[in-house]
């Protein structure tokens, strides 16, 4: 049986129905009423015991499933195309840190077309995680496709559990850089607003403060212009889209964000780079950081801010 966990990178899935999570997760490979009949024939385990259809997951849940040969495997052929390169900031046998460009989907998934970041990675790296799975190895955390900029990479279960841990308790510290709509009046803020998925489009997520999970975001003014607002921002907690939805609930959505932002610019994708990332090494435990410098299609943006 192949397992999924529930973790940081599906943590939007928490308290949802196993069918209907596993329904959205893999849409483009079983249908729905497939995944019910899956559950109710008891392939589909959640901590190794049969679950119901309308058992809800909890964060750190093992689902274990077995599709057989009803999943379509959607794992891409590297020999079929050519494969880019992946820029390595850091590496040793327990982790690697990288530079993800943009344009470039962190793993399979929904609608997923093309290469994914999963796709190079198993190429580049001989061993990686599979703490989430077959089809997420390595991957500790994501940022979204349109977003570019550093993420920390698992080569051992061992360090991809502590390093979980650490994006858990908060101590693993993200700083995005990021071109906002509008004039920030503050120097600094603190947004806490929860979010959880948008009830009326499960592909957006919005502000709930009834039943969204926490969300904490802070941010600082580093330069304003006319009509935008250039800030770096720290996540405390890593929701899906976070930093996207909480500038757009305080009226300053990311410029460029087709989901976000009502009239944005033609930017190919929301202005955002992470660009730092700090953690404790899984294994030495000695102090990391490492920095990704503002990529061109940032720097030219800005650029084109200034002007307007």
């Amino acid at each position: 049986m192949t397992k999924l966990i529930i973790n940081e990178d599906l943590i939007s899935y928490v308290g949802v129905r196993v069918d209907k999570a596993l329904g959205e997760i893999f849409a483009e490979q079983q249908s729905r009423s497939r995944i019910v009949s899956l559950i109710n024939e008891e392939k589909v385990l959640i901590n190794q015991k049969p679950c119901k259809t309308s058992t809800k997951l909890k964060f750190n849940d093992v689902i274990e499933y077995d599709f057989s040969e009803n999943l379509v495997d959607f794992q891409l052929n590297f020999s079929s195309f050519d494969l880019p390169e992946i820029d390595v900031i850091y590496e040793d046998d327990a982790l690697a840190v990288i530079n993800k460009p943009r344009n470039l989907v962190v793993h399979p998934g929904n609608g997923t077309k093309g290469h994914t970041l999963v796709d190079i990675l198993k190429n580049k790296f001989e061993e990686l995680s599979d703490c989430n799975g077959e089809f997420r190895p390595g991957i500790v955390h994501r940022i979204d496709k349109d977003t570019s900029g550093l993420l920390v990479i698992a080569k051992t279960n061992e360090a991809h559990r502590l390093l979980a841990e650490q994006l858990k308790d908060h101590t693993m510290n993200r700083e995005y850089l990021a071109i906002v709509r509008g004039n920030i009046g503050e120097q600094d803020g603190k947004i806490i607003a929860p979010i959880g998925r948008d009830k009326k489009d499960r592909t957006r997520m919005a502000v709930d403060v009834k039943e969204g999970k926490e969300a904490i975001t802070f941010f600082h003014v580093e330069k304003r212009y006319k009509k935008h607002t250039f800030v770096s921002v720290r996540l405390l907690t890593g929701r899906t889209h976070q930093i996207r939805v909480h500038m757009a609930y305080i009226g300053h959505p990311v410029e460029g964000d087709d989901i976000y932002c009502r009239n944005c610019m033609d930017f190919n994708g929301q202005l955002l780079h992470a660009y730092k990332i700090s953690f404790i090494h899984p294994i030495s435990k000695e102090n990391m950081s490492f920095e990704a410098k503002m990529p061109p299609y940032f720097e030219e943006a800005l650029m084109k801010v200034e002007l307007n």
